[in-house]
């Protein structure tokens, strides 16, 4: 019986995967029905004819080998999620640049992508048995010179003849290429670049020798047949392209949300992250090298604020815009309203931190627009994870209210708020009124006063007051009520919770930025 090269590559797949996997005959898509509804109906006699053929190969297969030692079969999770779409448009997700997979989910992996179709990237049977052959054969020349060269003294620092044939003959090859592209190539080139922008890979032809471009495609090939191997093996975050999990200083955390992050790192199931530098890396031992070689242990900027261990930096989005930038998309992993990542020049941030031996932690920072029209006194704020129901959320909030009463403004937060800033922002509106309640001795209160004494927004106040039921119209006056309950309940629980997370207002060394 005679096959076509493309036919008798899909049946040695399928040979292959009934010798490793116990699991029942897979459908055209690849993946193990767990019912008969996981099939589809419009296809139902093809899937019929492929799961009859995929069963005539598992019972020759049965037949002529012993499956006893066969490695254990495959687990669901590590099949294709087959509802993933190539990001490249107009690609039907078919075709994988190494020709080996018959689908592919990444650019790294299209086709499209770099100007080739799903057939030209399939080798022929022929050309595939050829390449293994020559695999091989490279492998054992490669172990051979390998043994050679460590009887090669490592004192002697000359180079082998092996090096330098190696060299002799790059050399020549890349001095055969033109110098330069041609009118007509160049032409060529810009069309292509301004038809498909960055949708496509540039024309790589004729731009270097042909010996450093092959060397190129293998090595593109290569990394995309990894990130399978990574994607079956689950390391890869499949379908959503959101980071799971960072690590950051002693600590993993979950993550809530997804943040942008360039397309090599989201598509990561796991970040590593520099905690002084913020620094963003794909593997623990990329990490403990940085962390030999950085110098960094508190944020850039000027300390502006020292209480104890507690610090507080202020840096400008336009001196730090790394750091700045890096910072904003680590929020961006637990804040789902945040929409600024890159354009942080006109924004001041302002960053907590807390020391021991080691450094100065990340403990939440606010980011404050340097000449907001509508006097808000905060754009962002965030409470890292690890630090969260410890008190630090109203230290910050507390904190950007002093840097407004120094100002001599009137701030608010800019909407909208997150649900946990949210209910932050409304247990710190309430206990400044209710402190401002208990400490008042007069017999009129003005919403306009309690406004410049606290810096908070008058609309904040009324809002704050509402909710606490403590406002009320009567005979055209609007009238504040002192509820003694709520503010011995408050008083009580000041008590009882004591003074270790407050801000001094004498710790603070800033004046206000002037032309900014």
């Amino acid at each position: 019986m005679s096959h076509s090269p493309a036919s008798l590559s899909s049946s040695n797949d399928l040979k292959q995967g009934a010798d490793r996997d116990e699991t029942p005959p897979r459908t055209p898509t690849g993946n193990a029905p767990s019912s008969e509804s996981d099939i589809e109906v419009s296809s139902h006699s093809n899937d019929l004819e492929d799961e009859r053929l995929a069963k005539e190969l598992s019972l020759k297969e049965a037949a002529a080998h012993d499956l006893s030692h066969r490695p254990k079969r495959r687990r669901f999770h590590e099949s294709y999620n087959f509802n993933m779409k190539c990001p490249t448009p107009g690609c039907n997700s078919l075709g994988h640049l190494t020709g080996r997979h018959e689908r592919h989910f990444s650019i790294s992996g299209c086709p499209l992508y770099h100007n080739l179709s799903a057939d030209e990237c399939k080798p022929s049977h022929c050309d595939q048995g050829k390449a293994s052959t020559r695999d091989k054969q490279a492998e054992e020349r490669t172990l051979s010179h390998r043994q050679d060269e460590n009887r090669h003294s490592t004192r002697n620092q000359a180079p082998t003849e092996r090096q330098l044939r190696y060299k002799e003959k790059v050399t020549e090859l890349r001095r055969k290429r033109n110098s330069s592209l041609n009118k007509e190539q160049k032409e060529k080139h810009m069309e292509h670049r301004q038809s498909h922008r960055a949708s496509r890979e540039p024309l790589l032809e004729n731009i270097t020798s042909d010996y450093d471009l092959e060397l190129f495609r293998k090595a593109q090939a290569r990394a995309s047949e990894d990130l399978e191997k990574l994607r079956l093996a689950g390391q890869v975050s499949e379908g959503s392209n959101m980071i799971k999990t960072i690590v950051f200083g002693r600590y993993e955390l979950d993550t809530w949300y997804h943040s942008p992050y360039p397309e090599e790192y989201a598509r990561l199931g796991r970040l590593y992250m520099c905690e002084f530098c913020l620094k963003y890396m794909k593997s623990q031992t990329i990490l403990r090298r940085h962390m030999a070689k950085c110098v960094w242990k508190h944020p850039p900027g000027d300390e502006i604020y020292r209480k104890g261990n507690i610090s507080v930096f202020e840096v400008d989005g336009k001196k730090n815009k790394i750091y700045c930038q890096n910072l904003c998309l680590l929020a961006k992993l637990f804040l789902d309203h945040k929409t600024l990542y890159y354009d942080v020049e006109p924004f001041l941030f302002y960053v907590m931190t807390e020391a021991d031996n080691t450094g100065c932690h990340l403990v939440g920072y606010f980011s404050k627009e340097k000449n907001s029209f509508l006097n808000y006194n905060v754009s962002c704020i965030l409470t890292m994870p690890q630090y969260m129901r410890q008190g630090y959320g109203k230290m910050l909030i507390d904190f950007s209210y002093l840097l407004s009463k120094v100002e001599e403004k009137v701030g608010s937060p800019e909407r909208p708020l997150s649900d946990l800033g949210l209910i932050s922002y409304r247990s710190y509106w309430k206990e400044v009124l209710l402190r401002y309640l208990n400490n008042f001795q007069g017999k009129e209160i003005s919403i306009k006063e309690i406004s410049q004494e606290t810096a908070v927004n008058p609309v904040d106040i009324v809002s704050t007051l509402q909710s606490l039921q403590m406002l009320k119209y009567w005979k055209g006056k609007h009238l504040v009520l002192k509820r003694q309950d709520l503010i011995d309940d408050w008083k009580a629980k000041e008590t009882k919770r004591g003074n270790g997370k407050s801000i001094d207002p004498t710790a603070l060394k800033w004046t206000p930025p002037k032309g900014t």
